[in-house]
């Protein structure tokens, strides 16, 4: 199979009414099956017309929307290279991707983003075509495609269909990165495809399900699901935004949706801030029911424990499950590690959080906690079929199977370093617990040593200070240094609540007055002082700084998928680094 054999797949055997839907002026419309046959078919023929040959390039940059996958599918069936790009990238990134991977034609989103792609075209010149999926006067609209393919080259598509192999080069995916240029990895059909065959069996989906979309599907963890959903004929439904979440949610009801844990920071937040909100025996209610949670282990028989579980079931975490529609049956969450408390939590409310593993080199997932094969919190869950790993001397997680990439494109030397006699190097430490979980307990490159010649695992230890309801971000630092230092964003919604309760007036403080405030230092230094306890003597965070702004995308801290890029942020607050270590 091929990835465009995937909606054919669906045609034939769960045809669908509602395969996507996208909510337009306040109403929800969805696109058929055979109506996006029909739409693939037609730009199909068009991209023929415009010239474009078996491994030309053609680049997406846009946010989610059906067409995405239209452009995709068409794309792929005539044997072009699809290289999907994020829409909030700078200019030189763009640069870079579009002169690398040679793009022929380019589909973007909107007006803005035609705009910026057409600023940087003089220094791009193997770019001929540029097209936007929204309508503009005088603007190049990706319609114009549709109507100039010609019905008698259908012959030509099967043609081409026909040839394409699937272990072919299907797309090339430029990874976020967090230091240098974007790599790109290329991956074939079957690299995606058996990625999304051993991933069925983990999936609480069917042909009557709803799922909801929001995570870039441009990225290669959100674009195998659709592949998936289209797969097993689940009807997709794309978010409006991210601050439309919960609203959609409550909509449409659906039975699963994705996430990175940054969101489900989030989400788990604004549910103890509505708890804070309560008053009296329904606020001890609440926070015993959360208290109950932390304590969960899957597959616990404490009689009496059960039973607290049940109660707080019933009383509280039913109201949570009503809050994400009533009918979710899981939570897929990856990208980053996951607090296990909020594992915990969430599963003991009988929302599944699914933690999972992979990465865009090995399209991508490679582990996934599931609930047929088994859930162990803490860990990544177990292998998917056809995917061996091993653990190497040091720790590194080594990864060999079908979804490996075919390598680094235009990077014959980087490609000979991560892939060592058919073992994907991953960059990631990691064990098994239990002889088939596995466990990630941080990225190779960003374990760093103290002076004293110490080690210091900054991803975990920046997971356990998270769990404090006042700390909403922080990074580990210290590299060279005496002692481990961190930055630290405080949650001010929950630090502005505090405040009220002390008698200060937070409402008319902003975020920089806040921070500056003594009783919050110390009440910052309270927690981190309660945190520290979880580690030796040479790991504890012995100083740290406020931070008046959160890490985001927009100003350049966080990948479009919400890693922290350590190395602009050490640069960005040199000077708060330099008040930890100048003493």
């Amino acid at each position: 199979m091929r990835l465009f054999d995937i909606p054919f797949h669906q045609q034939n055997q769960f045809p669908n009414e509602k395969m996507f839907s996208t909510k337009v002026n306040g109403i929800w419309k969805s696109i058929s099956t055979n109506d996006f046959l029909e739409l693939v078919e037609k730009t199909a023929l068009g991209l023929l017309e415009l010239g474009v040959q078996p491994k030309d390039k053609i680049g997406i940059i846009s946010s989610n929307r059906f067409e995405w996958n239209v452009l995709d599918v068409a794309t792929l069936q005539i044997g072009a290279i699809v290289v999907p790009i994020y829409p909030n990238i700078s200019k030189d990134d763009y640069t870079y991707i579009l002169n690398d991977s040679g793009i022929k034609v380019c589909v973007v989103g909107d007006k803005d983003l035609f705009d910026k792609i057409s600023e940087i075209k003089s220094n791009t010149p193997k770019l001929e075509k540029l097209y936007s999926f929204n309508s503009y006067e005088n603007l190049p609209c990706w319609t114009e495609i549709h109507q100039i393919g010609k019905k008698e080259n259908i012959s030509v598509i099967e043609e081409r269909k026909s040839t394409i192999d699937k272990f072919d080069l299907a797309t090339i995916i430029y990874t976020s990165g967090t230091t240098g240029n974007p790599k790109g990895v290329m991956l074939s059909h079957n690299n995606i495809v058996s990625n999304v065959l051993a991933c069925v069996d983990r999936m609480p989906c069917d042909e009557h399900s709803r799922v909801l979309t929001f995570l870039p599907v441009c990225h290669v963890y959100e674009r195998m699901l659709h592949y998936l959903y289209m797969y097993m004929g689940c009807s997709i439904y794309f978010a409006e935004s991210l601050d439309t979440i919960g609203d959609n949610i409550r909509e449409i009801k659906p039975h699963m949706f994705t996430a990175v844990p940054r969101l489900i920071e989030k989400v788990y937040d604004k549910i103890i801030q509505k708890g804070e909100a309560l008053t009296g025996i329904k606020k001890k209610l609440f926070f015993w029911a959360v208290s109950v949670g932390e304590e969960y282990e899957v597959g616990r028989t404490d009689f009496w424990f059960n039973l607290k579980l049940k109660i707080a079931r019933k009383l509280i975490f039913s109201k949570w499950k009503e809050a994400l529609g009533g009918e979710v049956k899981a939570i897929a969450s990856g990208s980053a590690a996951l607090q296990p408390r909020l594992a915990r939590v969430f599963l003991a409310a009988d929302i599944s959080v699914l933690e999972g593993y992979g990465l865009t080199e090995t399209s991508p997932v490679i582990s996934v906690n599931c609930l047929k094969n088994g859930i162990k919190i803490g860990t990544v869950g177990t292998l998917i079929p056809e995917v061996e790993v091993k653990i190497a001397a040091d720790g590194e997680i080594l990864v060999k199977g079908p979804n490996v990439m075919m390598g680094y494109y235009n990077l014959p030397d980087k490609t000979a370093e991560s892939i060592i006699d058919g073992w994907f190097h991953t960059g990631d430490i990691g064990t098994f617990v239990d002889e088939k979980f596995l466990k990630i307990t941080d990225r190779k490159k960003e374990i760093f040593k103290t002076s004293g010649g110490k080690y210091i695992i900054p991803q975990a230890m920046e997971n356990k200070f998270k769990e404090s309801r006042f700390i909403e971000q922080i990074m580990v630092l210290g590299e060279g240094q005496k002692f481990p230092g961190a930055l630290i964003v405080p949650s001010f919604i929950h630090i502005r609540e505090w405040l009220i309760k002390k008698g200060v007036n937070s409402s008319q403080l902003s975020n920089f007055e806040i921070i500056n405030l003594d009783l919050v230092k110390e009440k910052l230094q309270r927690e981190v002082n309660y945190y520290n306890q979880n580690y030796g003597g040479y790991e504890q965070i012995k100083r740290f700084e406020l931070l008046e702004n959160e890490f985001s995308i927009d100003g350049n801290e966080l990948t479009p998928t919400l890693k922290l890029k350590r190395k602009i942020i050490l640069e960005k607050y040199a000077l708060f680094v330099e008040r930890i270590y100048n003493v």
